[in-house]
């Protein structure tokens, strides 16, 4: 009798391990939330270009970001751009550089830059033309959205 009382404590043991092992979640990274920063301003309104961009740059370093041009914005980041700066801020070629080698998603309007008379390849290297899909897939936390 002790035998068949020792064995089922062996099993409910085994059981209990198995249920236990059976609910338990590995461990993630926990999630990064998103930082969208839609700029519509061109030449004409460098503090509108810049205080973006340097949000942009300052979130990277914990945060997904993902930068969205249109309007006048589209004629910031062409191959024929001239640099803009402002006392306070990197200048602007200097950000999107920054931008680009941290991988930061850069986008433009597509149909902006059309009626802006550019196109796709007028833009720098590693700046792209926006599809809807990229406004949900830059991140897998909360989306914080700032306008400029």
């Amino acid at each position: 009798m002790k035998k068949i009382i020792f064995h089922y404590i062996i099993l409910m043991f085994f059981f209990a391990g198995f249920i236990n092992a059976q609910n338990h979640k590995p461990v993630s990274e926990p999630v990064k939330d998103g930082l969208l920063i839609h700029i519509t301003e061109g030449y004409s309104n460098p503090h509108r270009v810049l205080m973006p961009l340097k949000m942009a740059t300052l979130m990277a370093a914990d945060k997904d970001v993902l930068v969205y041009l249109d309007i006048h914005a589209v004629e910031l980041v062409l191959k024929s751009s001239k640099d803009l700066s402002m006392d306070g801020f990197e200048s602007l070629m200097k950000m999107l550089k920054t931008l680009i080698n941290d991988k930061v998603g850069i986008y433009v309007c597509p149909t902006c830059l059309k009626v802006a008379g550019y196109s796709e390849s007028d833009l720098i290297p590693g700046v792209k033309l926006a599809q809807k899909e990229m406004f949900f897939n830059f991140t897998k936390g909360r989306i914080v959205t700032l306008d400029y």
